[in-house]
């Protein structure tokens, strides 16, 4: 019931003016080139938006091929963990409640739900990684490498953190075309609970419930995939990390965070 996606009027307007990405401006960059606006810059600020900071180095590999699957043979390099990340993986229980020790950091213009023990457990430059292998883990991942993409850092986090194949090449493809100057601007909206639409210690699919200033919501679903050692985002094969944000009446049926 939560999947139904919504086209809005408008759509060939720049991706920053169309209204249900102003819904929150904290998500304008990552969102709206990751959910399928496919906009391609063709003013000056476009050649300034594609030198960012050059790829640099990380902690996590992948077994991904660039077709985005992992190689026969090859599962014990997609499930290996970095040496020195170390999670509690033992609870495998979607989470109906926020977890005790949540926390909120600030990343640009908005705040994510971290955890000390679900995740991030490590930072590394412009990478936070090391995520449970967990149905919370997978959810705090969803939220977390998503929002790394509006800052200038994120061709690496897109190296170590987006599993490899063509639609992560799309989705640079889009994202080098986004002036910096679309980053600007005041939060309207924040995170404000999960469900989660499937899930193995493979593979999630998690909704995002947004919430806006006025009280009213919206949501978005992100994938991720087990790979190289930690949760990463699988792009969408049209280049998206988000689905559309859909607007729903309320939160029923979602895990809200805490405070």
């Amino acid at each position: 019931m939560f999947g139904r996606n919504q086209r809005e009027a408008g759509t060939d307007r720049p991706f920053w003016n169309q209204r249900g990405w102003l819904f929150s401006a904290a998500f304008l960059v990552v969102a709206l080139v990751a959910s399928g606006a496919a906009w391609l810059s063709t003013d000056d600020d476009a050649p300034a938006a594609r030198q960012g900071n050059p790829v640099g180095k990380g902690p996590l590999s992948s077994s991904a091929p660039k077709d985005g699957r992992p190689d026969p043979g090859e599962e014990g390099a997609a499930t290996a963990r970095p040496g020195d990340c170390l999670t509690d993986d033992s609870d495998q229980t979607p989470p109906s409640v926020s977890p005790q020790d949540l926390r909120w950091q600030e990343l640009g213009l908005t705040k994510v739900p971290v955890s000390p023990s679900a995740g991030p457990v490590r930072t590394s430059g412009a990478v936070m990684w090391c995520f449970a292998r967990t149905p919370l883990g997978a959810v705090l991942a969803a939220h977390v490498i998503p929002a790394r993409m509006s800052g200038e850092d994120w061709q690496t986090v897109t190296d170590q953190q987006v599993v490899p194949g063509r639609a992560r090449d799309l989705f640079v493809a889009q994202r080098s075309t986004v002036p910096p100057s679309a980053a600007n601007g005041r939060a309207a909206g924040s995170y404000a609970g999960f469900a989660l639409d499937s899930y193995s210690e493979e593979s999630a699919v998690v909704q995002l419930l947004i919430k806006h200033g006025s009280g009213s919501y919206g949501t978005t679903f992100v994938t991720v995939t087990w790979d190289g050692g930690d949760w990463k985002v699988r792009a969408n094969p049209n280049g998206t990390l988000y689905s559309s944000l859909t607007t729903v009446a309320g939160n029923n049926g979602f895990t809200m965070w805490g405070v």
